[in-house]
């Protein structure tokens, strides 16, 4: 499972929401594909207000401030294999 990651340099939000997703991929079998918004006009325009944005099968599960449990809960429905 890839879990896309909308971000930005000097991002407050997304440096924590970064460190809570290495966290979570302590168990949960997922890689982090981080995606500055400001290398895309498209991303900038989508995202601009947004970021951190959480992306799972392309779908947008959590943006702004960023929640440990709302985001297990969306690695759980896309049966994202647990490491025990």
């Amino acid at each position: 499972m890839v879990v896309e990651f909308y971000t930005r340099k000097k991002c407050p939000l997304c440096e924590k929401g970064k460190l809570l997703l290495v966290e979570l991929q302590k168990q949960w079998d997922f890689t982090i594909e981080e995606k500055d918004i400001d290398t895309s006009d498209e991303w900038t325009e989508k995202y601009g207000l947004m970021i951190p944005v959480v992306v799972l099968d392309g779908e947008e599960v959590q943006y702004g401030q960023l929640d440990k449990m709302f985001i297990i809960e969306a690695l759980t429905e896309k049966n994202t294999p647990f490491i025990s």
